[in-house]
C-alpha cells in the first residue's frame, strides 16, 4: 500500500498519460496532483514509484509512464466517474425505448457501449437457466423436412430443420405441432421431456414419427446452445494501436468467440478489470466488463490498450449492465 502522497503522484501520472499517451514530467505532475510540495519532492517520489515497479523511463531524460503494476495500482484504488448528464440520459433512453428481441437488444447495446467509450465492446447474452418455451412451430420444407421455429419466453428464436424420412400431410404437420405446443408452452425444457402426452399410445403413428424427432432436436439443440456474442466498434482499432501487429491480433482475437468469453472473465460475477498480463497476453490490452442476466452470466465489456480512461470507462460498462440486468429481469 503506498502512502498517500505516493498514491496522488501515481494517480496524477496515470491519468495524465492516459489523457496524452506522452511520458509525464515530474513538473506535470507538480501541477495536475496540487499537492503542496516542492520539485524536487515530486522526483524523488517519482524515483520511489520506478523503485517498486510502477512507472518506468522509456528513455533518457524523458519523463515516466505507468507500468502494468502501476495501472493496476490505479484501477484497484480509483473510484468510477461520474458521466455527463448528457451521456447517462442516452443510456437511459436507449434502454426505455428499446423494446427489441433478445437478439437484437444485445447486438444494438455492443453499438451503444462503443460509440460511447470509442473502444471496441462485447456483449454475451446470459446463458439461459433451461428457458421456458413460449410457442413452437412445424413448417413444412420440401417433402420431408419441416423448420421447427422455437420462441422462447425471453423472445429469443430458434431454428433448425429436422428430417423426417417420409413425407406428412400438412393435417399431421398440424396436429403435431399441436401436441408439442401442448408440451412446451410455459415450460422448461425438463419439465417438457417428463410430459406423458409424447409418450401417449392415442397418437397415430405418423403423427408420433413427427413429434420424436422434433422433440429429440429441441431438446439437443435448447441444451447445447452457445451464448449469443456480439461485437461492437471494430473499425476503431486502427486508432488504438500504432502497432499494426496488435491491430491484427486483436481482428483474430475478435474472430473467436471462446478466447472473448475467457478475457471478459466468463465465470466472474461483478465488475473485472483485466490488465496485460493477467489477461494471458504480453501485448498492450486490458479489459473491463461486468457481469448481468440470468446467474450473472451474461457479460458487457471493452477491450482496448492499458492507455484507457478507467474510471469512465468503468462507469459506463457497470451503468450499461445494470440497465441489461432490468431490461432481462423484466423479460423473464
Amino acid at each position: 500500500m503506498l502512502d498517500d502522497r505516493k498514491a496522488h503522484v501515481l494517480q496524477a501520472l496515470v491519468e495524465e498519460y492516459i489523457r496524452t499517451g506522452e511520458p509525464v514530467s515530474s513538473q506535470v505532475i507538480l501541477e495536475r496532483s496540487a499537492l503542496d510540495v516542492s520539485s524536487a519532492t515530486i522526483r524523488n517520489e517519482v524515483a520511489r514509484l520506478e523503485s517498486y515497479g510502477f512507472v518506468a523511463q522509456p528513455h533518457t531524460s524523458s519523463g515516466r509512464i505507468p507500468t502494468h503494476q502501476g495501472y493496476r495500482y490505479y484501477v484497484d484504488h480509483c473510484s468510477p466517474a461520474r458521466l455527463r448528464s448528457a451521456t447517462h440520459d442516452r443510456i437511459r433512453l436507449f434502454f426505455a425505448d428499446v423494446h427489441s428481441e433478445v437478439s437484437r437488444l444485445l447486438k444494438e447495446t455492443s453499438g451503444l457501449v462503443a460509440d460511447i467509450t470509442h473502444l471496441p465492446a462485447v456483449v454475451i447474452g446470459p446463458q439461459a437457466e433451461v428457458d421456458r418455451i413460449h410457442a413452437v412451430h412445424l413448417v413444412r420444407l420440401g417433402a420431408s423436412a419441416v423448420l421447427v421455429v422455437t420462441i422462447a419466453e425471453t423472445g429469443q428464436v430458434a431454428q433448425h430443420v429436422v428430417t423426417l424420412g417420409f413425407e406428412p400431410t400438412d393435417e399431421q404437420i398440424d396436429e403435431a405441432e399441436r401436441v408439442l405446443e401442448r408440451v412446451y408452452a410455459g415450460r422448461d425444457l425438463d419439465e417438457a421431456n417428463g410430459d406423458q402426452r409424447l409418450k401417449s399410445g392415442d397418437l397415430p403413428d405418423l403423427v408420433r414419427r413427427i413429434i420424436d424427432p422434433v422433440h429429440h432436436e429441441i431438446q439437443r439443440v435448447e441444451e447445447g446452445a452457445a451464448p449469443q456474442l456480439f461485437i461492437g466498434g471494430t473499425s476503431q482499432l486502427a486508432g488504438l494501436w500504432a502497432d499494426l501487429a496488435i491491430v491484427h491480433h486483436m481482428l483474430d482475437l475478435l474472430d473467436r468467440d471462446s478466447d472473448l468469453q475467457a478475457i471478459l472473465g466468463e465465470s466472474t460475477e461483478g465488475t473485472s478489470v483485466r490488465i496485460g498480463e493477467e489477461i494471458g497476453d504480453t501485448l498492450d490490452l486490458a479489459v473491463v466488463s461486468t457481469s448481468f442476466g440470468s446467474r450473472r452470466s451474461g457479460r458487457v465489456g471493452v477491450i482496448g490498450p492499458m492507455r484507457m480512461d478507467y474510471r469512465r470507462t468503468i462507469r459506463v460498462v457497470e451503468e450499461i449492465g445494470e440497465n441489461l440486468e432490468e431490461s432481462f429481469g423484466a423479460e423473464r
